[in-house]
Formats: C-alpha cells, sequence, structure tokens
C-alpha cells in the first residue's frame, strides 16, 4: 500500500466556507480512480483548524493516476484559498514491514 498524508491549517476567516466546500470536495477526490481509503483527522489538543488527511492506493502507479485527474488538481487549487501551511508526503512500503500485523493474528 502506498500512503499519502496531506496536511494544513484552515484560515480562521474561511473556516465557514471550508467546511461546506470540504463535504463536496472529499466526495470528488474519493471518486476518483484508486482511492482504497480516506481518512480525516483534527487535532486533539490544537486549535480546531488543523486538519490532515490520508488517502491509500494499492500501489504508486494507482497514486500517480489518481494525482494527475484533473478534478483531483482542482481540489488541491481550491484547498490553496482556504487553508495555509499546506503540505504533502508520499509514502510507499516498508522493506521491513511489507504487510499490515495485527495484534492477535
Amino acid at each position: 500500500m502506498v500512503l499519502y498524508i496531506m496536511r494544513w491549517d484552515i484560515l480562521p476567516d474561511k473556516m465557514e466556507a471550508y467546511l461546506k466546500w470540504s463535504e463536496v470536495a472529499i466526495r470528488r477526490t474519493v471518486a476518483a480512480p484508486g482511492v482504497v481509503e480516506f481518512r480525516a483527522y483534527r487535532t486533539a489538543a490544537s486549535p480546531p483548524g488543523q486538519v490532515v488527511v490520508t488517502y491509500e492506493f494499492k500501489n504508486m502507479v494507482a497514486w500517480a493516476e489518481w494525482h494527475s485527474q484533473e478534478d483531483v488538481r482542482k481540489v488541491q487549487d481550491e484547498l490553496s484559498t482556504l487553508t495555509t501551511n499546506w503540505t504533502a508526503e508520499l509514502w510507499g512500503p516498508s522493506p521491513v514491514v511489507p504487510e499490515p500485523i495485527r495484534p492477535g493474528k
């Protein structure tokens, strides 16, 4: 699996617009081919405007095809108008732990 992690801070004056936009934006990005799973997180102890989202893909090819989709690129452009401190990380499988380890299995 490949993990794509995106982080950002919602601009304080854009919070309401961001909340409305995000409902549609999430559906647009997960509708693009290749996404296995999407998750979103907010920090437990920090200001409420900090966001982390993760997308899982089967492999790097699936991520590259997803990332090149026009609507995915549009969502990222729109995101830049509502947020600041935007970062993205692309993680591939570990050679030490190539498959998930689940407790009790």
